[in-house]
């Protein structure tokens, strides 16, 4: 089954990501706080990740650089999500290893796209 964890702290985001995400037959998990982020990826072990760069306490970029350290998140596609268009925070995300980077607003359907193609699951 494919299972995303969504890391994000607008509730607007998660809710409706969360929805386009479930009627697509995802399971979908969400959290919203930097400080545990990975332990959180960790015991959900999501085959996919949407991350927001601003989060409380942490930043999204700090979470996916520990995440790409550990060997079970090396190559599991995870999709940075952030306001912040410039292209050298684009430039950090994909050096420290993002799938794919995608500013704030976004069509709801490109990012499923997105993780679908990721995923390997392309409709």
């Amino acid at each position: 089954m494919r299972h995303v964890l969504l890391i994000e702290d607008e509730p607007n985001i998660i809710e409706a990501l969360s929805f386009i995400f479930l009627r697509d037959g995802w399971k979908v998990d969400a959290h919203s706080d930097g400080a545990n982020a990975v332990a959180t990826a960790v015991q959900t072990a999501p085959n996919a990740i949407i991350l927001d760069v601003m989060l409380p306490n942490r930043s999204g970029f700090e979470i996916l650089e520990e995440l790409r350290s550990l060997p079970d998140y090396k190559d599991i596609p995870i999709l940075m999500l952030t306001a912040r268009g410039q292209t050298k925070d684009r430039d950090i995300a994909i050096a420290r290893g993002a799938s794919q980077y995608m500013t704030k607003p976004f069509s709801n359907a490109e990012v499923l796209k997105t993780m679908n193609a990721l995923v390997g699951h392309a409709p």
